[in-house]
């Protein structure tokens, strides 16, 4: 079997292993990291030789550690990346490159209608219908997108909403509330299957399906980070946040989508969300103008030329073809807009 992981930020990490009586054998780490000793490589090894095949990344983690002679250096990797990628391994994880990507970018859509379009292209990629998809979005109009948990009376501020026109949607992932109007954000949504992310804990999966984002954003530099659990941050503030769901039909599939800030009007924004004192406490700021910080000040690009650098980045890691919205999927997705994502019972789920 035959593991790989890209550390976020890091180097690649490569393990090729056996299973012989529920024990792992013939373990081989390898990649273009750097170790000193040469010899804790050996070692390395043999902390995993033996091991049980149904021990989990912390229990690896801590074999690999203890056998570390004192003193070694691991640059661009960890115990915890080389335990991910024996995960990796014995769950057959796929990889980036194992898939021909297809890139949706259409014209501006309703909120309602890019909530049901998440949805309907997830499970088509679940199915085995859609190949493993980048869409990024464009909007029609202002809106709102709040959690799939959160309390709509606690998130929005209803006078705000109808005094600058900003329409008001619930998706299906969980996380917190986003004001987006068009041309101000960048999202984008990555619709992949199930067995991409195998081996990887739900907080790694995060920074695993974003790596790609982050050397977009060092392309036009801009040096960014994954900020657990699900942000992306520079040393000036917050650009994004991702939000995920996983979604059981067929082999099973994630969504990971993201929304990035590109010109946020924030005066706007806390008069349509109610931004509490506690969750700027915890972001440690003291106004949600601080959280804001747009793309168009960091990179001096316009809209469209920063989402072409996205897409020409991730096309040339893993390539990328042009592709669309089939008529049976927007079929079903208006459909899930009359039947769900356009009612008072889904948008007020949680009062």
């Amino acid at each position: 079997m035959h593991g790989e992981y890209k550390v976020p930020g890091g180097k690649l990490v490569v393990v090729d292993v056996e299973v012989e009586d529920g024990l792992l054998r013939d373990v081989r780490v390898s990649g273009d990291f750097f170790l000193e000793p040469d010899e804790a490589l050996a070692d390395i090894d043999r902390a995993l030789e033996g091991a049980p095949a149904e021990a989990d990344a912390a229990a690896l983690a801590a074999r690999i550690e203890a056998a570390l002679p004192p003193g070694a250096v691991l640059f661009g990797f960890s115990a915890q990346s080389v335990a991910v990628a024996v995960r990796r391994a014995l769950a057959r994880a796929t990889d980036w490159r194992d898939y021909d990507w297809q890139l949706v970018h259409d014209a501006p859509q309703s909120p309602v209608l890019h909530m049901a379009l998440d949805e309907v292209m997830t499970e088509e990629v679940a199915l085995g219908r859609r190949p493993p998809t980048l869409r990024v979005w464009e909007w029609d109009r202002p809106a709102v997108i709040i959690g799939s948990f959160q309390s709509l009376r606690n998130e929005v501020d209803p006078e705000g909403v109808e005094r600058h026109g900003v329409t008001v949607v619930r998706r299906i992932s969980g996380g917190g509330a986003m004001f987006a109007e068009p041309k101000s954000t960048i999202t984008y949504s990555l619709a992949v299957p199930q067995s991409l992310v195998s081996g990887l804990s739900f907080q790694d999966s995060y920074a695993y399906l974003d790596d790609w984002v982050l050397g977009a954003l060092a392309d036009m530099g801009i040096k960014a980070w994954y900020q657990p659990l699900n942000d992306i941050a520079t040393e000036v503030g917050k650009v994004a946040g991702a939000a995920q769901k996983r979604l059981a039909a067929g082999q099973g599939a994630v969504l990971h989508h993201v929304t990035m800030s590109y010109d946020i009007d924030a005066d706007k924004m806390v008069e349509v969300l109610r931004i509490g004192r506690e969750k700027l406490s915890d972001k440690g700021t003291k106004s949600a103008k601080k959280r804001v910080d747009p793309l168009r000040r960091q990179t001096g690009l316009p809209r469209e030329e920063v989402i072409a650098r996205m897409i020409d980045s991730f096309r040339g890691r893993y390539g990328l073809t042009e592709g669309t919205v089939t008529d049976a999927e927007m079929a079903r997705a208006q459909e899930l807009v009359r039947t769900k994502f356009g009612t008072r019972e889904w948008t007020a789920r949680v009062p």
